[in-house]
């Protein structure tokens, strides 16, 4: 799924241009894209085919949507707001992976139904289902019994919903495949922090962020300091080890200095598991 390409340049604007030359110049341009969205249809229908002989699994390509978006930003100029050109481009590639395969979004929406249904229709638009839950336990469960679905699930924790990730620790179970929003700037209009999950194929994968459950004995308002500068940490507490669940998200190697920092103040890791990765979010200096 690549992006549009082919759209011819305008022409030089002309001065003497009249209102129905300018307005007949973006009616080409609008016949143009839309004929470029056939076109990227097609080619598609031909990845389709090719995909039932040289791979199989998930449609979801992580690591080539996150460059994706990162070459949109570096090209984006003029006065059409970036969030535009970020939730067109979002829209495109979320329904035509919807036309290769399939699948709906659950939702956890314990956070707020407005701030979820915003991030979820800014990313995937309405073509591909929506599906809400309360709850993120809800939310694993729906996507762990399909064969192809994502879950969007509030990337902090709220009260009632439990240490959700330790769901995530099975092999055979879903990961965490992307963080949103990636593309981070100020007033962004789904700007909630949503974790996404699925079961996308190991080569997919994008590992720049490594997200994993931890398990602790001896958590502190010490330890929530001592690895802060470390690593972004949800905790909870766990009354089966008399401390606390971590999910911890680092950057790709950085887990080892986590539990070092953790021993050292006298926290005792009882567990630890791999839950997921994501990309480094992609930050856009706020304009001066």
């Amino acid at each position: 799924m690549g992006p549009l390409t082919g759209l011819a340049m305008p022409k030089p604007p002309r001065h003497n241009q009249s209102l129905a030359d300018l307005r007949q110049e973006i009616d080409r341009i609008d016949e143009q894209m839309h004929e470029l969205l056939i076109k990227r249809g097609e080619i598609i229908d031909r990845l389709i085919a090719v995909k039932k002989t040289q791979e199989t699994g998930s449609a979801f390509r992580p690591a080539r949507e996150a460059d994706m978006m990162r070459r949109l930003v570096k090209r984006h100029h003029g006065n059409l707001p970036l969030d535009t050109a970020e939730s067109i481009w979002r829209v495109i590639i979320a329904t035509f992976t919807y036309v290769q395969a399939p699948f709906s979004v659950h939702a956890d929406l314990s956070a707020g139904d407005a701030l979820m249904r915003d991030s979820a229709r800014f990313h995937f638009g309405f073509t591909v289902p929506f599906v809400p839950h309360m709850g993120a336990s809800s939310v694993v469960e729906a996507v762990s019994e399909s064969k192809g679905d994502l879950g969007l699930i509030p990337a902090f924790a709220t009260a009632g919903t439990g240490p959700w990730w330790t769901a995530l620790e099975f092999a055979a179970a879903p990961k965490i495949i992307a963080r949103l929003p990636f593309i981070e700037r100020a007033d962004h209009p789904a700007a909630m922090p949503v974790f996404v999950i699925s079961r996308a194929a190991a080569d997919a994968m994008v590992t720049e962020t490594e997200v994993f459950s931890l398990r602790v004995s001896g958590w502190s308002a010490a330890a929530v300091d001592a690895i802060a500068a470390l690593a972004d940490v949800i905790a909870l507490p766990d009354r089966a080890f008399d401390g606390a669940a971590l999910l911890v998200s680092v950057e790709r190697g950085g887990i080892e200095a986590v539990r070092d920092t953790l021993v050292k103040i006298g926290a005792t890791i009882r567990s630890s598991a791999l839950v997921g990765s994501h990309a480094t979010r992609y930050t856009v200096p706020a304009k001066g």
